[in-house]
């Protein structure tokens, strides 16, 4: 089945669309990728929204940007690939979460899929997270059973993670076990530091971060938050983790800071594993920070490379895993499980919807 994925992370950086061929267990071949960014004020709508818990003026206008935002991204990736819609079988749309509570049973990513599906003419599937959540699952990662898929042939055990706004790990054990849950912060904090210190949207190449000196005092109290001691499954918000301990910081001191605490954090989840990872596999935005490779490197001792090392698309593959679950979603197979989500039970999950 020809599946396109649609993925807007925490970061809200902008939307990622990408084709695989899948019969939701294994992937046959991956198509081409494509990521819009949004515009500054589509960015400011959608990040007014964070927070909320029911529909509001700032809600409904942020949801009207995000639909208007993946129509056009997909327009975009049709022309621009020269593939028409007509051969796309079916689209997994993630949508945008702008509230993820899930101790009060509550996660919310905006994005209409009915009308996405009338826009395209295409078989859309969304909602792929209320579903376990409702069980009493975490509602997050989804993407663990698509790493799965992607690392049948590679040596394991094997920690994937990926670093959106928040960081999430995916550990595949010898015989394919699955154990994944939420590291702790991503680029979030670093982001909305260099936004509010730097009047820049993130740092680049993580050149800040590079001309600073890490705090090392904070750190080491950061190091003690409860979160990483804390028992999988667990999941965050992306507020759950914000920038402001830093202050008091030059700039660059606190992105040097705040990278490495996403470092730290992603190291800590070492301790969980039922077994040590042999590789550390980095994928997402935070991919192409080198400071914050070296930062992983340092903190995890161990062997670290990029999706893009061992031939994934790391900036696409969110996406694609979301094309990936909408043909099991499709198809009746579960998209959580007890070790990935804390579901009760492996959940099928997401809501059709026909053009």
């Amino acid at each position: 089945m020809r599946a396109l994925g649609l993925m807007s992370g925490t970061s809200v950086d902008g939307i990622d669309v990408a084709l695989i061929e899948t019969d939701g267990e294994q992937v046959q071949s991956f198509g081409p990728s494509l990521t819009v960014p949004y515009s500054d004020d589509v960015r400011r709508v959608i990040r007014s929204s964070f927070g909320a818990g029911q529909p509001s003026e700032l809600t409904r206008a942020a949801e009207k940007a995000v639909n208007a935002g993946h129509v056009a991204a997909v327009r975009r990736w049709s022309e621009e690939h020269g593939i028409a819609l007509s051969t796309v079988d079916l689209v997994g749309f993630h949508g945008q979460t702008i509230t993820h509570r899930p101790e009060k049973r509550f996660t919310w990513q905006i994005g209409d899929g009915a009308a996405l599906a009338r826009e395209l003419g295409l078989r859309v599937v969304n909602d792929l997270r209320r579903d376990d959540v409702v069980a009493g699952g975490q509602g997050a990662p989804l993407v663990p059973i698509y790493h799965a898929a992607l690392a049948r042939d590679l040596p394991r055990p094997l920690a994937i993670v990926n670093v959106g706004g928040v960081a999430n790990v995916t550990w595949v054990g010898v015989d394919g076990a699955l154990l994944a849950f939420d590291t702790g912060p991503g680029n979030a904090p670093i982001d909305d530091w260099c936004v509010r210190r730097a009047g820049q949207r993130y740092d680049m190449d993580g050149a800040l971060a590079a001309a600073g000196i890490v705090d090392r005092a904070r750190l080491v109290r950061f190091g003690e938050h409860r979160y990483f001691a804390k028992v999988p499954p667990k999941s965050l918000d992306r507020g759950d983790f914000g920038d402001a301990w830093a202050d008091g910081l030059s700039v660059a001191d606190g992105a040097a800071t705040l990278t490495q605490a996403t470092a730290r954090a992603i190291a800590a989840a070492s301790r969980h594993f039922p077994v040590p990872a042999a590789q550390w596999v980095i994928c997402g935005g935070g991919a192409r920070n080198p400071a914050l490779l070296r930062a992983i490197v340092e903190e995890t001792g161990g062997k670290v490379v990029t999706a893009a090392h061992i031939g994934w698309d790391g900036d696409a593959l969110e996406a694609q895993a979301f094309a990936f679950l909408a043909v099991r979603s499709l198809r009746g197979l579960p998209i959580t499980f007890p070790t990935t989500t804390g579901a009760p039970i492996p959940l099928r999950g997401g809501r059709l919807h026909l053009p």
